[in-house]
């Protein structure tokens, strides 16, 4: 049986440019060391754009606009993962802005990154207890021991893995304030080790990866930077963290140590997705939001992107029909006149006389 060949992609290249990405900062350190402040301090750096601080579990965003040169607008938001997770959108798509019009770098405080996985384990715990053996073994004992099942840290996993996501596609400097302290040292079997110290970052573990440069803070010692990711300088050397000078700033860091320059704008990283479907999902929300008209010109518009397959526009016209269904009142569903049959009809319409040989596809509005 002959087979035919399947069309060769063409191959998209481009020469490395050398230019110094924005840098995802991690900040993190002992109380009262300065983290907040520092980075309060960068807002106002006169090579940036707008700056916003996003405050999850602390309580200083308002006192430290105070701080000499602070210029930032707090992010808003109710406390709820999704909106926590709305909101960086929000900033993500402002900084993608800022970045096609040539502007300054957004800058981005999220303080601090360890209440926010702090928040993710307390839910998952949660979630533990209100299990069906969870609540079995709480009903023989009220104060049984009850370890979140594999699965549980999974989705909580997943979460984190979308805020950092968002941290790292973000075409602007973020700065991630974490907890830090000093522990007891442990061994293989989990039992201290005499007169052996070590340090541990609050946060999910993966923290470090997400970073492109370290620095820890602490009250009675100078600043160090743990690890960097950097061809202008090297650390750790030798096993060891780089101390640096008494007058140190993120503004000399990013902008000297570091190299970036506003005058070079680094090329932005594509987002990685499963589908570029899933990248019209929001669009579908914000469109039922208007109501049934607004999801009618979208199932229109999204026949014109070029880049998405003809699968594709089933996904996305599929969530559209979901969302038109969820605006009807049940006794609408059986009505042929209602909003949503006409949709169906004055779409299907169009799609016919556009291509009035192509089998009907399946993907109509079944709430009509």
């Amino acid at each position: 049986m002959h087979m035919s060949a399947q069309a060769v992609p063409k191959l998209r290249t481009r020469k490395p440019t050398g230019v110094v990405p924005w840098p995802k900062v991690l900040i993190e350190g002992e109380e009262k060391a300065g983290k907040s402040y520092v980075a309060a301090e960068f807002t106002g750096c006169d090579q940036t754009g707008q700056a916003y601080w996003l405050e999850l579990g602390e309580d200083t965003a308002d006192e430290y606009a105070g701080v000499p040169g602070a210029d930032y607008e707090i992010v808003e938001h109710n406390g709820s993962y999704r909106d926590i997770l709305g909101q960086l959108e929000a900033v993500h798509a402002e900084a993608k802005r800022a970045a096609a019009a040539k502007e300054p770098p957004v800058v981005l405080v999220i303080d601090s990154v360890s209440l926010l996985w702090r928040m993710l384990v307390n839910w998952t715990n949660d979630r533990a207890r209100r299990s069906n053996q969870g609540q079995r073994k709480l009903r023989q004992d009220p104060d049984a021991e009850i370890k979140p099942t594999m699965n549980l840290w999974n989705d909580a996993t997943e979460r984190w893995d979308k805020v950092m996501y968002l941290v790292r596609t973000m075409p602007g400097i973020v700065l991630l304030l974490a907890r830090g302290k000093e522990i007891s040292a442990l061994d293989e079997n989990g039992d201290p080790i005499p007169k052996t110290k070590d340090w541990r970052v609050q946060g999910h573990k993966s923290l470090a990866y997400d970073a492109t440069v370290w620095v820890r803070m602490r009250r009675d010692e100078p600043t160090q930077i743990v690890g960097a990711r950097s061809l202008n300088f090297q650390v750790p050397r030798e096993g060891k963290p780089m101390t640096v000078p008494a007058d140190f700033s993120i503004e000399k860091l990013v902008f000297g140590l570091m190299g970036c320059s506003i005058h070079n704008q680094p090329k932005a990283t594509p987002e990685l997705t499963g589908d570029l479907a899933q990248a019209w999902l929001p669009k579908v929300d914000d469109a039922a939001k208007d109501g049934v008209e607004e999801l009618k010109k979208l199932w229109r518009t999204v026949e014109g992107d070029e880049s998405l397959s003809r699968e594709e526009v089933r996904v996305v016209r599929a969530a559209i029909e979901r969302k038109a269904t969820e605006l009807r009142k049940p006794e609408q569903l059986s009505d042929p006149t209602s909003d949503v049959a006409r949709l169906r009809a004055a779409v299907q319409q169009d799609e016919n006389a556009e291509r009035p040989d192509e089998p009907a596809q399946g993907d109509e509005f079944s709430a009509a």
